[in-house]
């Protein structure tokens, strides 16, 4: 039994969550739940949910972002419900904060904080560490005022508030705030981070682009779509899976064998969320570079989700802002072994009528699943028959890496090599004294 008082130290925090509804705000049907996605995160992080509370204004205000008379109610609810933690499901000023924390006397984070702090408990990698840590850094940079108490303090005066006020030989003059001296802190904080990032960035493209000769694909979809599970299905990869947000997020990458000689890279990435913020989604490129660069996308869509269709648009959203907008793509619908409601699939197969329907965990729908991916390996590779001197072993290092021989016959010092090759490498093993002969 723990001590009553390191009982109290891991007891987890009691939260009560806040959101905003705006006039324009997208609703994604009769059963969204505008705070059921804040909530998980909310979990997530370790937090107990006690209480919810939301506010439909025409706008926001400017003070307190749900209005004073709101943040007085919230101030009493969170009273009546024993909070110590106020979430926001809304990105919130650094004024905004401080005087909402005025007025509950309660400790206020807004959902890009929560975020950060998921992240920053789940990385693993050295490579993650340093990408969150910028993320947080940026984040935080705006809003040192309110943090801590010595930001007030002069430095260099000789502690008087003064210019010129008495102190130690070499403190004395017109002196500085401690806010200044902590943002640059920070700031040359951010700028050692953005470096080694930047070297990472590099050293993960070199590796990703080392790939090229192989067919790539991504798993890409919201957090706790099942992609991990999707991955050790197909993959037999030891990929953690727990049913939490963020379980995961360093990219792995696996090979998938399709069959009949036929293989691809497999990376199962990081989960998107709504709003996911701008500076994690910057500070996440070096993780996300798999993605970037992929030959297929597999979107992989929880099907039992009550808001399946608007988390399918949040991931889109975020797919095009890193570029991949024109990046091939499959739609994989999973869990549609705990569908419940018949209609709820049917909106899904409206809203993505080429869409594959399986489920990781059963197996069921997988094999069609490959099947579409074969279709589209086959689409980027080509079948030649050819004839070239058994003597240029250059041409044959070059197919055994670029390509796949599925069978090769010497006669009359000549190899006839029945291969399949990437169709952009066909010109360049032509040139290097292959010559295409009719298949048999």
């Amino acid at each position: 039994m723990l001590p009553e008082k390191q009982k109290e130290s891991v007891a987890a925090e009691r939260a009560v969550l806040v959101g905003l509804l705006l006039p324009n705000q997208e609703m994604s049907g009769t059963r969204y739940d505008p705070l059921a996605e804040l909530a998980g995160l909310a979990s997530a992080a370790g937090a107990d949910v006690v209480g919810r509370m939301i506010q439909k204004r025409q706008k926001i205000c400017a003070a307190t972002y749900i209005g004073t008379g709101k943040a007085r109610a919230l101030a009493d609810y969170v009273e009546e419900k024993e909070g110590d933690l106020i979430i926001f499901d809304n990105e919130l000023a650094p004024s905004q904060i401080r005087e909402i924390e005025k007025l509950t006397k309660r400790r206020v984070i807004d959902r890009t904080e929560l975020i950060l702090d998921i992240f920053a408990t789940r990385a693993r990698t050295h490579s993650a560490r340093l990408q969150v840590e910028l993320a947080q850094l940026e984040y935080t940079a705006p809003r040192l005022r309110g943090m801590w108490t010595h930001l007030e303090r002069i430095a260099g005066a000789g502690g008087g508030t003064t210019a010129g006020a008495v102190g130690a030989i070499g403190t004395r003059g017109p002196g500085e705030r401690q806010i200044e001296i902590d943002r640059r802190i920070v700031q040359k904080r951010v700028t050692l981070l953005k470096e080694q990032i930047t070297k990472i960035d590099k050293r993960k493209l070199r590796e990703v682009e080392s790939r090229s000769d192989h067919f790539t694909i991504s798993l890409v979809g919201y957090t706790n779509a099942g992609k991990s599970t999707l991955m050790n299905a197909l993959t037999a990869a030891d990929t953690l899976v727990e049913d939490k947000l963020f379980a995961t997020l360093d990219t792995k990458t696996r090979r998938w064998n399709l069959g009949g000689g036929q293989s691809a890279l497999l990376s199962d990435t990081v989960g998107f969320v709504r709003n996911l913020p701008h500076k994690l989604v910057a500070s996440f490129r070096a993780t996300l570079e798999e993605t970037i660069n992929s030959d297929l996308l597999l979107h992989v869509v929880d099907a039992s989700s009550h808001d399946a269709v608007g988390q399918a648009r949040a991931v889109e959203r975020v797919l095009d802002e890193l570029g991949c907008h024109e990046t091939a793509r499959i739609n994989v619908l999973n869990k549609v072994d705990v569908l419940g409601d018949d209609s709820e699939i049917q909106l899904l197969r409206a809203a993505m009528p080429e869409a594959v329907e399986i489920s990781a965990i059963t197996g069921a729908g997988v094999l069609d699943l490959r099947e579409r991916v074969i279709d589209r390996v086959r689409g980027r590779y080509a079948r030649v028959m050819l004839e070239a001197s058994s003597s240029n072993g250059k041409l044959l290092a070059y197919l055994s890496r670029h390509g796949h021989i599925l069978d090769r016959q010497y006669e009359d010092g000549l190899v006839r090599l029945d291969v399949r090759v990437p169709t952009q490498e066909l010109p360049r093993v032509l040139q290097m004294g292959a010559r295409e002969i009719p298949s048999a």
